[in-house]
C-alpha cells in the first residue's frame, strides 16, 4: 500500500457521465491548460539495473481471465523497438511528495483525471520491476514479463501498486485462442485481463475486497528484440527500458478529451501541411500544384484515428469507438499511440512500416525528399507531426498512380473521394483497383458519390457501403465484397469524416 494522497480523486464520483451526443457541444479544451499539465505519456524512468532474482521453483499458479469480447481482432501487440523507448527525452515525473497541493473547487473532470494520471505516474516513478529466472547451469530462462499498475481506491482514498507477471516475449497467445495467462504477485488484489499484451494496449481491471480499483498508471519494460531472439534473457532484463504509459481505460474517457483530441489532431495535421507548404513540396499526383493544396488536413486527422480503432470495437460500439481514440489524443497528445505496433510491425500513430529499409516509411522518405522527413524510422514514425507529413506524401504518391477519372473526381471533392487514397493507404493500389471495379459493377458514377448519411431504422442495406446522390436523395449502396478489411477501413473513414468538419 502506497502513501495516502488527498487529491481531487473524490470528485470523480460526483461528476455525471455526459452523453456522447452532447460531447461535442462542450467547450473545447484550451491548449494552454494542457501545456502545464503532467500526463502519463510514456515518460521514461532512469535506467537502473532491475533486480534479478533466480528462482528454480515452479512458477506460481496462473490466473486465466476471460478475454474481452471486443478483442476478437488484436492490434498484434508486437514488441516495441527499444529505440522508441530510448527516444524519450522527457523530465522524470515528480515524486509523490513533490506534487503540489491540488485545489479542487471548480475543477472540471478532465483536469481531475489529468491530476490522477500525474499522481499515478509519480507513484510508479521508483517502483522496481522484479525479473524472475528459472533453470540453472547456464540454462536460465526469463519466466515472464513483470508489469506494475498504479491503482486508486475511491473508498480508501489511497494508492496501491499492483505487480503482475504476463508471458515473456515472444508472446504466442492470440485473442480468440484461449485466455491470456498471468500471475498476480500482489496479495489481496484480483485482476481480470481486458485487452492487449504489448506496451500500447495491455490493460487489466482490478478489484480488492469487492471494490473496483481505478487504473491511472502502468509501468512496462521494453526489451531489446535482438537479445530476446538470441535468448540472452539476463542481458535482456538488465537492459530493459521501463516506460510509464497509460493505455486507454474507461476511467479516463471524458468529453473534453474527445473534443480536445479532435482539435489537437486537426491542429497537428495543419501544422504538418504548413511545413510542406513552406518547403514548396510539389505534388506528384497533380503537377504544377503544391502538395499542401492536395491533401486536406481533415483526411490526415481521420487516418490518425482510424489506424488506432480496432475493427471489432467499431463493429460493436460504432462511432463511440472513435471517441475512445480521440480521448487518448486529448489526454496524451503527442505521446498517444507512439507504442502502437501491429502484427505486421507497423509502428506509431500513423502505422508506418520499415521492413529493413523497404517499408512504407522508407519509401516515402526516398520519394518525398522535399518534405525533409526524419530518416530514422523509429523516431520519424512515432513523432506525430512528422508521421503526418509522411502520410500526406504517401497519399499523394498513391493518387499519382490512379487513373485520370479518379484523380479528377478526387480534385473536385477530396473529402468524399478520399475513399480511394484512404483505401490505398490501408491496402495499396491493388485495393483501389478492386474498389473502382466494384463501383463500376454497381453502376455508381464517381460524380454521384456523397458524404455518408445515416441508414434509416430497418433498412435492408448492409454496410460497408458508399453513398450516392439519386435525384434529390442521397442513398446508401452496399459495396460488393472485394476485401473485408479494406472495405471496413473505408466505412470507418466515411463514418468519422464529419467529426472533423
Amino acid at each position: 500500500m502506497m502513501s495516502f494522497l488527498p487529491p481531487v480523486s473524490a470528485l470523480l464520483s460526483s461528476f455525471a457521465r455526459v452523453p456522447r451526443g452532447a460531447s461535442f457541444a462542450l467547450p473545447l479544451l484550451v491548449i494552454s491548460i494542457c501545456s502545464g499539465c503532467i500526463s502519463s505519456g510514456g515518460r521514461i524512468e532512469p535506467v537502473d539495473d532491475p533486480p534479478l532474482v533466480s528462482d528454480t521453483a515452479p512458477a506460481p499458479l496462473l490466473h486465466d481471465a476471460p478475454m474481452a469480447a471486443s478483442e476478437a481482432k488484436s492490434e498484434g501487440d508486437s514488441e516495441v523497438p527499444v529505440a522508441v523507448a530510448e527516444s524519450e527525452q522527457h523530465e522524470a515525473p515528480p515524486k509523490p511528495g513533490d506534487l503540489p497541493e491540488l485545489i479542487v473547487k471548480g475543477r472540471t473532470r478532465d483536469l481531475v483525471i489529468r491530476d490522477l494520471v500525474a499522481e499515478g505516474q509519480a507513484q510508479l516513478r521508483d517502483v522496481q520491476l522484479q525479473y524472475v529466472f528459472t533453470g540453472k547451469d547456464g540454462h536460465e530462462v526469463l519466466r515472464g514479463r513483470p508489469v506494475a499498475f498504479a491503482l486508486w481506491s475511491e473508498a480508501q482514498k489511497n494508492w496501491t501498486i499492483a505487480h503482475l507477471e504476463i508471458p515473456r516475449p515472444p508472446v504466442k497467445w492470440k485473442p480468440g485462442r484461449g485466455e491470456l495467462p498471468f500471475t498476480v504477485r500482489t496479495p489481496g488484489i484480483e485482476a481480470r485481463h481486458v485487452k492487449g499484451t504489448g506496451a500500447e494496449r495491455l490493460m487489466f481491471k482490478f478489484s480488492r475486497d469487492g471494490e473496483e480499483l481505478k487504473v491511472y498508471g502502468r509501468k512496462f519494460p521494453v526489451f531489446d528484440n535482438t537479445l530476446i531472439k538470441r535468448k540472452r534473457w539476463r542481458e535482456a532484463a538488465t537492459t530493459a527500458r521501463p516506460i510509464v504509459y497509460l493505455p486507454y481505460t474507461p476511467d479516463t474517457l471524458d468529453p473534453r478529451f474527445i473534443t480536445g483530441g479532435r482539435d489537437f489532431l486537426l491542429a497537428t495535421a495543419r501544422g504538418a501541411i504548413d511545413e510542406l507548404r513552406d518547403a514548396s513540396v510539389p505534388s506528384e499526383a497533380f503537377p504544377g500544384e503544391l502538395l499542401a493544396d492536395v491533401i486536406p488536413a481533415e483526411v490526415i486527422a481521420t487516418l490518425a484515428v482510424i489506424e488506432q480503432t480496432d475493427d471489432e470495437d467499431f463493429l460493436e460500439k460504432g462511432t463511440d469507438a472513435f471517441d475512445e481514440v480521440l480521448s487518448q489524443y486529448g489526454l496524451k497528445r503527442e505521446e498517444a499511440y507512439r507504442y502502437s505496433v501491429s502484427s505486421a510491425k507497423a509502428l506509431g500513430p500513423m502505422q508506418f512500416t520499415d521492413r529493413r529499409g523497404h517499408g512504407t516509411y522508407s519509401f516515402v522518405v526516398r520519394n518525398c525528399r522535399g518534405a525533409q522527413l526524419d530518416p530514422n524510422f523509429e523516431r520519424g514514425s512515432t513523432r506525430l507531426r512528422n508521421a503526418m507529413k509522411a502520410a500526406v506524401c504517401l497519399l499523394d504518391i498513391e493518387l499519382s498512380q490512379m487513373n485520370s477519372e479518379i484523380r479528377a473526381a478526387y480534385r473536385a471533392k477530396p473529402d468524399v473521394l478520399g475513399i480511394f487514397p484512404v483505401a490505398a493507404y490501408n491496402g495499396g493500389g491493388r485495393n483501389v483497383a478492386k474498389l473502382y471495379r466494384a463501383l463500376n459493377r454497381m453502376g455508381v458514377q464517381l460524380a454521384e458519390l456523397r458524404r455518408a448519411g445515416k441508414l434509416p431504422p430497418g433498412s435492408a442495406i448492409v454496410c460497408p457501403c458508399v453513398w450516392r446522390e439519386e435525384g434529390s436523395l442521397v442513398q446508401a449502396v452496399s459495396i460488393p465484397r472485394y476485401n473485408s478489411e479494406n472495405s471496413g477501413y473505408i466505412e470507418k473513414y466515411q463514418s468519422i469524416l464529419s467529426l472533423f468538419d
